[in-house]
């Protein structure tokens, strides 16, 4: 009998221990245990560690509070400038109320996903391709915006956004090319003519300084001999100052106006003129003169006849 009864208390005591493990749960460091007693939510979310709930009477769900990487599918569509793209971003979101995750919506992570698809749909149809290809910053705060508004009633947090890749067709990406291939070409010759007219108003200043100092002048053609002469190379370099050709076309111009009017002074006293002159230190030849013709015999005067023997 003795031993009956010690059979049946070790019996009841490893009934009690396996119920007692029944209802051991392990909570992790990243997780919330919720807990629904004959399916109601039985006070809050139970912190990591140790929990123990009532076998057959509760259950204990866990939720992870991580934040969790989301894709976004890419989504085509029409922006505000008619144009055809496929967007594609990533979002990523934690939950920080574990019940509500539970409780408020069937699958927290497929409506988040849903949400993410339509939000990106509205925004690609608010925007201009301009925005989404530079200004993506400001897009993936609305986006964000968009997304965390109906998510707050979840209990999730939208943590950020980000749009990964825009697609465009090939002749739009073709478009764009040319266009900023002339817009280059643009700037460069802006720039070009810029330097141009900068380098042109330091060549009027240079040669401002130098006809003020006529040494400037030589010292600059001395500079660019040595610099010829540098390159050790079998070109002569011989300097003609300008101002020379024009010092010696001064000097002939009196010459000539002084041989005209010499010209004109013996045609006025019956001389004969000098052709035209010649180079200096050269006398010019004399014209060819005529003989004048003969005056006429007075009518009184006739010659007489002579008698013949």
């Amino acid at each position: 009998m003795l031993q009956e009864l010690v059979a049946i208390l070790i019996t009841a005591g490893v009934a009690g221990l396996v119920y007692v493990a029944a209802g051991v749960r392990i909570v992790k460091q990243f997780e919330r245990g919720v807990v629904f007693r004959l399916g109601r939510l039985n006070g809050d979310a139970r912190t990591p560690g140790l929990a123990l709930i009532i076998p057959f009477v509760d259950r204990l769900y866990k939720v992870n509070m991580q934040i969790v990487t989301l894709p976004i599918p890419a989504q085509e569509g029409i922006t505000r400038d008619n144009v055809t793209v496929r967007v594609d971003a990533v979002v990523y979101f934690k939950v920080v109320d574990a019940p509500n995750a539970l409780i408020r919506v069937e699958d927290y992570k497929f409506a988040v996903s849903q949400m993410a698809q339509t939000s990106l749909r509205s925004i690609i149809g608010k925007s201009d391709l301009d925005d989404l290809l530079s200004n993506r910053e400001k897009l993936n705060q609305g986006l964000e915006l968009m997304i965390d508004s109906p998510a707050v009633g979840w209990g999730v947090q939208i943590d950020r956004v980000e749009i990964k890749d825009v697609s465009l067709p090939d002749t739009m990406k073709r478009s764009m090319a040319r266009q900023a291939e002339a817009d280059r070409e643009r700037r460069a010759r802006i720039i070009n003519a810029d330097a141009e007219l900068q380098a042109s108003k330091k060549l009027a200043e240079a040669a401002q300084q130098m006809a003020e100092t006529p040494s400037a002048l030589q010292l600059r053609l001395l500079q660019t001999i040595v610099a010829v002469a540098a390159e050790k190379n079998s070109t002569l370099v011989l300097p003609f100052p300008v101002e020379l050709l024009r010092f010696l076309e001064r000097a002939q111009q009196p010459e000539q106006d002084q041989a005209h009017p010499a010209g004109q002074d013996a045609t006025a006293k019956g001389g004969t003129p000098r052709t035209a002159a010649g180079p200096p230190g050269i006398e010019p030849s004399l014209a060819p003169t005529q003989a004048a013709p003969s005056a006429p015999l007075p009518r009184d005067v006739r010659p007489t006849p002579t008698s013949t023997p």
